[in-house]
């Protein structure tokens, strides 16, 4: 694993004023060693230096995932888009057309609530009138008879009274008889 620098493979050394050409010590740049070198240093880069390939892999997988991503929102953005539209053309049309006709149920059966309500507040008044009216003339027709009631009464009163001092006056003159009577007894 190489930490950013340039390696330079096994065998090979590079040129000391940093040119370009390469020296081989084993031969020339044809040759089965300088091939083996290679080949070792592809190896070595496939098998320990991963880099590449999980910077690939990485790129890969974010790619993959934002579009998975901006596919699955692109979807739920589409559904969303497709409830509105539904509910916008008919659900919200059909709803309201429900709504006005129950509305107009309902105010229909309202008014006929109120009138029926109304009705029945004109019998109870003019019951309550009636009965009122009633409960008038009927105190009336008592007070009346309270007061020929007591108008006989006091003739009763009268009568009695005069019927009792009239039978105290025969008991008294009686009751002088009686002792006249008997002071004329008592005298013999």
């Amino acid at each position: 694993m190489s930490g950013g620098g340039t390696e330079t493979p096994v065998g090979c050394e590079a040129t000391p004023g940093g040119g370009d050409k390469k020296k081989d010590s084993l031969g020339t740049a044809g040759s089965p060693a300088h091939f083996i070198i290679k080949d070792l240093g592809e190896i070595h880069s496939r098998l320990l230096d991963h880099r590449p390939v999980v910077q690939g892999e990485t790129r890969y997988f974010v790619k993959e995932f934002e579009e998975k991503r901006g596919l699955r929102e692109m979807r739920v953005l589409e559904n969303l888009k497709n409830m509105i539209h539904e509910t916008n053309e008919h659900t919200l049309p059909k709803c309201r057309e429900i709504v006005q006709d129950n509305l107009n149920q309902v105010l229909q059966r309202l008014q006929a609530a109120s009138d029926s309500v109304c009705r029945l507040q004109q019998r109870e008044q003019e019951r309550k009138k009636i009965l009122n009216d009633h409960l008038i003339a009927s105190e009336k027709q008592h007070i009346t008879q309270w007061e020929d009631f007591m108008k006989e009464q006091h003739s009763r009163q009268a009568e009695v009274d005069e019927e009792h001092r009239k039978a105290m006056e025969r008991l008294k003159e009686q009751y002088a008889e009686m002792e006249k009577d008997l002071a004329k007894f008592s005298t013999f």
